[in-house]
């Protein structure tokens, strides 16, 4: 492995370098070195013979061409006749890394521990294992020691040499250990450290900030999602809804409004939520414009629920016509009377007599209708048919609308002013 410290290893790499740098120091008494934190490492620094150099470097090859079954024999070989703690240490390392390529990762696992544990390392190389090590402590769920691991590497190296892949991996175990204040601290310092930070990490950042119902935050880091990646819907949703919990609509109004024009909000659940944002606003104009185009397109279900939702926002948009349409769809889709009814009463008090008597017969002939409701139709029918001329039918429909206790007294009152109207035409011819 490369002796930069600073770099999460996925995959491996050759360490030609690596091992000219420890070729070149000779053999010497022991140093004191930093260990952990707080403690001391005291390690006797060694050299390698040239036959070994050559072969290890001839395996690096073979690495470099991931030829990694031919690198692991020579290594093995190597292993098995070296002496001293620094030579077995590399050669444990080399082993571990080679494992690691192949995908063997309990063996890489066993190769970096014991490399660590022989102690023969410069710190530079010996603290760059212990985060690879944490890294696949990480991925054996074995998150004590893979955060153990990875602190001791944040105490041993300088904060100008550490690199934001390292805070990412740091907030993933705190993650599994629901740590959810410590993600964010670590998920901050990567974002700070990094120069293009990764869409996962602010997901990362947003799921913990949710856990902490931090939501002002969450909003925070959601605008930056948008901005960021603004093809993703579901961001755009999110931050609309985190806004409507926050009590802010009139940002939650603004980002689905956006989302729309983008052409983003495609399911019903989309189009109600944004329908319902403009009528919360105050803009029943818009709510209504939203909802038919969804009934017209397919998106929204063409059913008597959605259908009278529309009629209702057209008509407190005072866009009667609108709103006239709107129900005559619904009461089409309808099993009862009631919308056609309610159609009535729009049309009676438009004075739309033609239009008006038609929909009060639909709503008593498709009936479903209560004593009450039954007994208004009778009565508006008859003032219908009694604006249009027709005294008789309108004299029948009345006599209906008496047989209830709703509209009796009313239809009485009508019944005499017909008789009044009579009256009067008789003595003017």
């Amino acid at each position: 492995m490369s002796n930069t410290t600073t770099r999460i290893a996925t995959r491996f790499t050759p360490l030609t370098a690596l091992l000219v740098a420890l070729a070149a120091v000779p053999a010497g008494p022991a140093q004191a070195q930093v260990g952990a934190c707080g403690e001391k490492r005291d390690v006797q620094q060694g050299a390698l013979n040239e036959q070994t150099y050559r072969q290890l470097e001839q395996a690096y090859e073979l690495v470099g061409e991931e030829r990694y079954n031919d690198a692991y024999e020579i290594f093995t070989r190597l292993k098995g006749r070296a002496n001293g703690d620094y030579v077995q240490s590399i050669l444990s390392q080399a082993l571990g890394q080679t494992e690691w390529a192949r995908g063997n990762y309990d063996a890489a696992l066993r190769e970096m521990e014991r490399a660590v544990e022989l102690n023969g390392l410069p710190d530079e190389t010996h603290y760059a294992l212990m985060y690879q090590i944490a890294q696949l402590y990480f991925m054996q769920e074995r998150l004590d020691d893979a955060l153990a691991a990875l602190d001791l590497w944040f105490c041993k190296v300088p904060e100008e040499k550490r690199v934001d892949t390292a805070y990412v991996l740091k907030a993933s175990i705190l993650a599994q250990k629901e740590d959810w204040g410590g993600v964010v601290e670590a998920i901050d310092q990567a974002i700070s450290l990094g120069d293009a930070p990764r869409e996962d990490w602010y997901r990362l950042k947003l799921a913990a900030l949710f856990e902490l119902e931090r939501y002002p935050e969450a909003a925070e880091t959601l605008e930056i999602l948008v901005a960021g990646w603004p093809d993703k819907k579901d961001y755009w949703l999110q931050l609309s809804n985190i806004y409507i919990q926050l009590q802010d609509n009139a940002k939650a109004l603004s980002v689905s409004a956006l989302a729309y024009r983008r052409g983003m909000m495609t399911t019903q659940a989309d189009i109600l939520l944004l329908a319902n944002l403009y009528a919360m606003q105050d803009v029943p104009y818009k709510a209504a414009q939203v909802l038919q185009k969804g009934l017209e397109d397919g998106i929204v279900e063409g059913s008597e629920r959605y259908w009278t939702l529309a009629g209702d926002t057209w008509y407190s948009a005072e866009e009667f016509d609108r709103a006239l349409g709107a129900f005559q769809q619904a009461g089409a889709a309808a099993d009862d009377g009631e919308i056609d009814l309610r159609r009535g009463y729009l049309l009676v008090d438009m004075e739309r007599w033609d239009e008006a008597s038609q929909a009060l017969s639909n709503a008593l002939e498709k009936g479903g209708l209560n004593d009450t409701e039954t007994g208004r139709a009778y009565l508006m029918l008859g003032m219908t048919q009694f604006n249009l001329g027709n005294y008789d039918q309108a004299s029948t429909n009345w006599g209906r609308a008496g047989r209830y206790d709703s509209t009796r007294d009313a239809a009485q009152q009508w019944m005499n002013h017909l008789r009044q109207e009579r009256a009067r035409q008789a003595a003017a011819s």
